[in-house]
């Protein structure tokens, strides 16, 4: 285990307990892949539906690149096969049929800052952001080692500048345990750690994980490079618990 993931886990020694998560209420997940939600934040979303708020998830990529040398899997039926799946995990974590927004920009290529498209998408989420007013928006930290998931971010942190409705906005984990580098880690004066008990929901959580059966198993396997998320990897995301990032600015 490198120096960044034992700093990684070290975090959890400064988090905070979130004791009410009606202080959550209603929520927009934003997840770069799909599959990203349910890793990030599934059980999360899974407590807030069962409270009856509203969660809607907006779909930045369509996740092509998992297999981008398949035959029997082209992009289209690629990106297809991901959505279907996305619904699936929402459906299990209780999230309404078509609570969902899927931007599908290419996988590996969301535009970040000075990019193109990249004012384009933040004006697109600003719209979402006004017309769902969510009390609090998920999205990946900042500097997570995955140039989509700081894309992501860096679209909301436009899209903020933009949109009349002014959410909480709290930060999950998802590459940081297993690429971190010192460097991508917070810095204890700039964010507070939160966390959130998924006990009760764990299993529900998992359902909606392994419903992304094309990233966990090998139903596709014609692509020798193919990305997999490993029991290895997932052991990342098999405690009973959240970690939520919040910025102190």
């Amino acid at each position: 285990m490198n120096s960044g993931i034992n700093q990684a886990y070290s975090l959890e020694n400064n988090a905070v307990l979130l004791t009410d998560i009606h202080t959550i209420g209603s929520a927009l997940v934003i997840a770069p892949h799909p599959d990203d939600e349910s890793l990030g934040c599934g059980g999360t979303i899974a407590q807030l539906r069962a409270m009856g708020y509203a969660v809607h998830v907006v779909f930045v990529s369509d996740g092509t690149m998992s297999h981008p040398n398949s035959i029997a899997y082209p992009a289209n039926r690629l990106r297809d096969l991901r959505e279907s799946e996305a619904r699936d995990a929402l459906q299990i974590l209780g999230v309404e049929a078509g609570a969902c927004t899927f931007l599908r920009f290419r996988d590996r290529d969301v535009p970040g800052k000075d990019s193109p498209g990249f004012l384009e998408a933040a004006t697109v989420l600003a719209s979402l952001i006004d017309r769902l007013k969510p009390s609090t928006v998920f999205v990946p930290w900042r500097r997570d080692p995955h140039p989509d998931h700081r894309s992501s971010w860096q679209i909301l942190n436009e899209a903020r500048q933009y949109s009349h409705w002014q959410p909480r906005v709290l930060e999950y984990l998802i590459w940081l345990w297993e690429l971190g580098t010192p460097a991508d880690m917070p810095d204890p004066a700039e964010v507070t750690l939160w966390t959130v008990p998924i006990d009760a929901v764990l299993e529900q959580r998992n359902q909606a994980i392994a419903a992304h059966r094309s990233q966990v198993t090998r139903l596709i396997d014609d692509d020798p490079t193919a990305f997999y998320l490993s029991p290895e990897l997932l052991t990342h995301f098999d405690r009973p618990r959240e970690l939520f990032l919040e910025s102190l600015t």
